[in-house]
């Protein structure tokens, strides 16, 4: 799903994203994971990130298991329910401390 917020923040998007819970992406740009237990790698949330200006553009889902086919991304996430607009919210909210 996705979401925009035109801010300008008093810290770094790291900083709060890490403060939300994330991480960078092992292996892609502008990409973080949010683990949802320490075991294992997935279920987890992913979200994009891209910044005009001072509109910053996100794209949150959550990665339900590894891509089924080899050489494919494709995988099985959820990406419009309830779940994902709680964690949209809980990351606004962590967002807004530093604004």
């Amino acid at each position: 799903m996705k979401f925009q917020v035109k801010a300008e923040f008093k810290e770094n998007l790291n900083t709060i994203l890490r403060d939300c819970g994330y991480h960078l992406h092992p292996r892609y740009e502008n990409s973080y994971i949010r683990r949802l237990s320490n075991i294992g790698f997935y279920p987890r949330w992913h979200l994009y990130f891209k910044k005009n200006k001072d509109l910053h553009e996100f794209d949150l889902h959550l990665d339900q298991k590894k891509a089924s086919y080899k050489g494919h991304t494709a995988h099985s996430g959820d990406y419009d329910d309830e779940n994902v607009n709680k964690e949209i919210k809980r990351i606004l909210n962590v967002m807004s401390k530093y604004i």
